[in-house]
């Protein structure tokens, strides 16, 4: 049944002949019928290539029930190498699955992910020589030729007809939106100045008509696929910054909640 388990997983390799350096291809692929519902390549595989994925999917089939990947750490926490994971201390990656109530498995063999593996041996041998044909040689321009040529007709090649016609994706309904959700959050405090230290940056709270300032009150940051930011003081939106801290919404008529 089409949504019932979600696989995905990362593949690094010189898919752009082009390139003098291996890339990421992230792929994620319905478990009963083969179907892509999301590819493209970065730099380096992680939290943020895996909440692509999973937007990606959400946004395009909706909701499914479980989501099967390796250990790699931005999927899960384990303890001691080689042992089982520890399902308690979540991941940013956990903490969302769980929020969406998505299940998620770790992979325990190389046998378990047989079917990544082949999947990746058939791209491994028709996207490198196709991007080489096309003389594709950036990622940017890798994406647009995997999402509007390749995978359409990938798909249409390999997807196969699932067990059961139902399906079990459910759609997205929630007024709260996935970019919310699949994103990196950490608290922070705010600073005596009103602004918030993260990582190397600092976020100038505008002033607002809720509140005059933020000073030693708990926010929670947002980072998203694309590194811009948001500051939350619980539910409500206080900051929007671009990659490198620029207030984006200087207009203290819209420092709202953009959920």
């Amino acid at each position: 049944m089409k949504g019932m388990m979600m696989h995905q997983d990362g593949s690094k390799h010189r898919w752009i002949p082009g390139l003098d350096y291996d890339v990421d291809l992230i792929v994620t692929m319905d478990d009963a019928t083969s179907k892509l519902t999301s590819a493209f390549l970065v730099e380096e595989e992680g939290v943020a290539s895996t909440f692509q994925g999973l937007q990606e999917t959400i946004g395009k089939h909706g909701l499914f029930c479980s989501f099967y990947t390796d250990r790699a750490s931005h999927y899960f926490y384990t303890p001691k190498a080689g042992e089982k994971v520890d399902k308690n201390q979540l991941t940013q990656v956990g903490k969302a699955l769980k929020q969406l109530g998505i299940r998620h498995i770790p992979a325990y063999s190389p046998e378990a992910r047989g079917r990544s593996e082949r999947m990746f041996g058939t791209l491994q041998n028709r996207l490198p020589k196709e991007l080489a044909l096309y003389n594709i040689t950036t990622i940017q321009e890798a994406n647009k030729y995997l999402r509007d040529v390749y995978l359409p007709r990938h798909n249409k090649q390999f997807t196969v007809k699932p067990a059961s016609e139902e399906s079990a994706f459910i759609p997205w309904t929630s007024t709260q939106s996935l970019k919310e959700i699949l994103c990196v959050q950490e608290e922070r405090i705010v600073q005596c100045d009103n602004t918030i230290r993260y990582q190397a940056l600092i976020l100038q709270i505008p002033k607002n008509e809720f509140r005059h300032q933020y000073i030693k009150a708990k926010v929670t940051i947002h980072k998203y696929i694309d590194d811009s930011l948001a500051a939350f003081y619980g539910p409500l939106c206080i900051g929007r910054y671009d990659a490198n801290g620029n207030l984006l919404n200087s207009d203290k008529r819209r420092v709202v909640n953009l959920q």
